[in-house]
């Protein structure tokens, strides 16, 4: 059966808008919604209930998807605790039904959403043309996933240096604003392109 429909829920606003303009790029032609919560806490608190929620009256032609930061959390139990919300409301996750039979997928951005904006850094460039380009070539950017000391205290540096958000990164204008220019074959960020094929496979 083919996917229909595609619930969206992140942990905070920039999330949500950096996805209305991904995601018509990789669904087209399918309607979602981004739901976005007041942070990552409130999010894994209310997940539950959310998906319990949505056990109840999911069409089989929708899905679900579950995007959350990483951060400093370990990557494997946090990806657990989303899995096992899933599987306590009685949800199938994409990791527990490979052969497609599922209703929920769960995917985690590494460390941050602001490590895509590494990855794709040609974006980057389209939206604030006076940032260096060269950066993706320093060691410290080379891998947007391992980037240390926090990844968008690391993008607000290079973007002030660059003469951008003298007063602090305004997360929702920068994620919209680079989201516009995202090329989703084109990211270097492993964990942008775990979450851009896991969309594909469930609308494929």
């Amino acid at each position: 059966m083919s996917v229909t429909h595609i619930e969206v829920l992140v942990e905070e606003e920039s999330m949500e808008a950096a996805l209305r303009h991904l995601l018509p790029k990789l669904v087209d032609g399918i309607s979602f919604e981004v739901y976005p919560y007041q942070g990552k806490s409130d999010l894994l608190r209310k997940l539950p209930q959310r998906l319990r929620g949505y056990s109840a009256f999911l069409p089989a032609d929708w899905r679900i998807v579950v995007v959350m930061d990483r951060d400093d959390d370990d990557c494997r139990r946090l990806k657990q605790q989303l899995e096992d919300s899933a599987r306590q409301a009685g949800l199938a996750t994409r990791s527990m039904r490979p052969d497609g039979n599922y209703s929920v997928v769960t995917r985690l951005a590494i460390e941050e959403l602001e490590a895509w904006y590494f990855g794709d850094w040609c974006a980057v460039a389209a939206a604030y043309p006076n940032v260096p380009t060269g950066t993706p070539r320093r060691r410290q950017y080379r891998d947007p996933d391992s980037i240390r000391g926090g990844t968008w205290e690391a993008f607000e540096r290079v973007m002030q240096h660059a003469g951008y958000f003298a007063g602090g990164l305004r997360k929702i204008e920068a994620a919209r604003t680079i989201a516009l220019h995202w090329d989703p074959d084109k990211n270097g960020s492993t964990s942008f392109c775990a979450f851009r094929d896991a969309i594909r496979d469930l609308t494929a």
